[in-house]
């Protein structure tokens, strides 16, 4: 061992490493150190207060810039055409009227102003948005009383809920049935109006029972699940008028059979039918009225609402879907077009007493963002957390990032048996393992849109050819992580494997933000550091968790911005000048290690941690750089 440091020293890269070891062997492991410890246990001043204030609820949620932007973006005033200033006083021809007889005051008839768009955007800056609720009980009084409360603050926010209300505990055919959900449906309405909302009851049947007509030989009947349930958009009169009221509309799951009697059916029929109903009716609405048409305010802000839904909330006491990989802890977000299935199958039987209806609720959220628009999301909730609402309609991500270590996150206290699951329509991904498998057009678009630089072609691709990993492409190239493989110097010790390296980690700016990043990051953890273990087994069209983990290695400049992101992600990190050497140790041999040493745990260095620093820096920074 102390042979090969004094090699490695005589090379300049090491010798850089070791001239400033003394100063930064403790910051650069500082993660390494977090990762290996139990956290401490919150205490009492730790925990989250109660979620009973509007502006504390807000800096809970703890907005990034581009957080912030794109709420305002969906909420914020509608862009205003400017007016042009039109004289009213009549202007007299020069030769007809006399300076001296000119009068002074010119009486203009008396009419009715209209209200400007721009003083409306000011005293109304909110442009209201709309999302369709669950409410699935039983809930207390007090458990109903928080959820108002969440409620009344998302509409305070821009977002007007739309609610269908369910009580798991009333039977079906019951003769009271129908006075039974009826008089729930009241209770809802009445603790919404206590938070000081305005609220309507819509007791009417607003669906109609059976596929809409014409589905059986339509296209996309093929590509979307198609609900037990449809409406047409005269249906939506009363939830219309409702919402431009400024009235929170809250529904009973009924619907009406071919005898046009109004019959009880199952709530997650009545959110489908309405999920694709809505839409529809606002994709027929003028062009003046949509968010997205015009530059215009036709009419006041306040009398102004998007019928499109971009959110869906199942609000229930279970929670979110229980994860295979977290022991039962809920998912954080799932990527529902490549994870859907192997949720479905993994799925264990003990869980169906504790979450009786979180397969029925996946599989709502499936066909609902089918219809709904890209950027919308559906999340499961506990009716324990109603400050998460607020975090997910400014952040439109989970509570805690699905791919972050999965040692922070078993320790992380945030992760509870309560948090949300978030769920998006997402993208399919994919591991390509052969340099001619790769589209190459596709690749060199999205890497020069992501980094905003010119790619120097030719020795990149070449550099690919010869040592390709593997790539990971999220969708039709809207992301993709490209690792490949770096032999270790001639003079490496032995038992230093080849390195294996992340090259480039790209995601376009049209789809940050909407979870393909932590979909592509863990995927990545799957087919290289996570390997090996039973929450890698991930089907993303890799090795599904089978294999040994292997250390990933990555460089990213000093003033990259994206670097507070690696931080979260790596197990340690170097700073060598302008760059900064990441890694994430392989997972497997982490835990392996743990089990020999007992209750000792890991120590501050490992043995087959000497030495590999100064290799993989070496290495990697002669790595040409694969721009112009």
């Amino acid at each position: 061992m102390l042979a090969r440091t004094a090699c490695h020293a005589r090379r300049p890269a090491a010798a850089a490493f070791d001239s400033r070891s003394a100063q930064t062997f403790k910051a650069f492991y500082a993660t390494i150190r977090s990762l290996r410890q139990a956290p401490p246990k919150p205490e009492v001043d730790d925990v989250d207060p109660a979620d009973n204030d509007f502006i504390m609820s807000i800096l809970r949620a703890n907005p990034s810039l581009r957080d912030t932007r794109s709420y305002l973006a969906s909420f914020g005033p509608r862009p205003v055409k400017p007016v042009e200033f039109k004289p009213t006083i009549p202007v007299p021809e020069q030769n007809s009227i006399t300076a001296e007889s000119r009068p002074l005051h010119i009486k203009q008839p008396h009419t009715q102003t209209e209200t400007s768009p721009v003083i409306a955007s000011i005293l109304n800056p909110v442009f209201r948005r709309t999302s369709l609720v669950k409410l699935q009980g039983p809930f207390t009084d007090r458990q109903l009383e928080s959820i108002a409360r969440g409620m009344v603050y998302l509409e305070k926010l821009g977002l007007v809920s739309v609610i269908v209300v369910e009580n798991d505990n009333i039977p079906r055919g019951d003769d009271r049935e129908r006075a039974a959900i009826v008089e729930e449906t009241m209770r809802v309405v009445s603790a919404l109006e206590k938070q000081g909302a305005k609220a309507r009851p819509v007791l009417g049947a607003v669906v109609r029972l059976g596929p809409k007509p014409g589905d059986e030989d339509a296209a996309e009947a093929q590509s979307h699940p198609v609900p037990e349930a449809h409406t047409f958009p005269s249906d939506l009169v009363h939830i219309r008028s409702a919402l431009r009221a400024g009235e929170i509309p809250v529904l009973p799951p009924m619907a009406l059979d071919s005898f046009c009697r109004s019959v009880r059916i199952n709530a997650n029929d009545v959110i489908a039918a309405l999920a694709r109903g809505m839409v529809e009716a606002a994709s027929q609405e003028p062009k003046t009225q949509r968010s997205s048409g015009s530059s215009e305010i036709p009419a006041p802000v306040e009398d102004e609402i998007d019928l499109t839904p971009m959110r869906l909330m199942i609000i229930n006491k279970e929670g979110g879907v229980p994860s295979y990989a977290r022991s039962g802890m809920p998912h954080l977000l799932v990527n529902l077009a490549s994870e859907y299935h192997y949720i479905k199958d993994t799925f264990d039987p003990e869980w169906k007493s504790t979450h009786p209806s979180a397969l029925a609720n996946l599989s709502l959220a499936r066909t609902c963002l089918s219809y709904m628009p890209p950027t919308s999301s559906a999340v499961m909730v506990s009716h324990r957390s109603p400050s998460s609402l607020i975090a997910n309609l400014i952040t439109n991500k989970p509570a805690v990032s699905s791919s972050l270590p999965h040692a922070l996150l078993q320790g992380n206290r945030k992760l509870e048996f309560h948090t949300p699951t978030l769920l998006r329509r997402g993208l399919d991904v994919r591991v390509i393992r052969s340099p001619a498998d790769i589209d190459r057009p596709k690749l060199k678009s999205l890497l020069e849109q992501s980094f905003r630089r010119k790619l120097d072609e030719a020795p990149f691709w070449d550099r690919l050819d010869k040592c390709l990993d593997f790539v990971i492409v999220a969708g039709d190239y809207a992301g993709a992580a490209v690792v490949t493989t770096e032999q270790c110097p001639p003079d490496a010790s032995p038992d230093f494997s080849p390195i294996t390296y992340l090259d480039k980690f790209a995601v376009l700016p049209s789809h940050q933000g909407d979870g393909t990043v932590d979909f592509l990051w863990v995927a990545l953890h799957d087919e290289s550091y996570g390997l090996g273990l039973p929450f890698s087994a991930n089907p993303n069209g890799g090795k599904e968790g089978k294999g040994d983990g292997r250390d990933l290695v990555w460089r990213s400049r000093a003033n990259n911005p994206v670097n507070k992101w690696y931080f979260e992600r790596s197990t340690g990190h170097l700073r060598m000048g302008d760059w900064i050497l990441f890694w994430c140790d392989a997972e497997k041999r982490l835990k392996t290690e743990e089990g020999r040493r007992g209750s000792a745990g890991l120590s501050y260095l490992e043995q087959w941690e000497h030495g590999r620093l100064s290799v993989w820096s070496d290495v990697v920074f002669k790595i040409t750089s694969s721009w112009k």
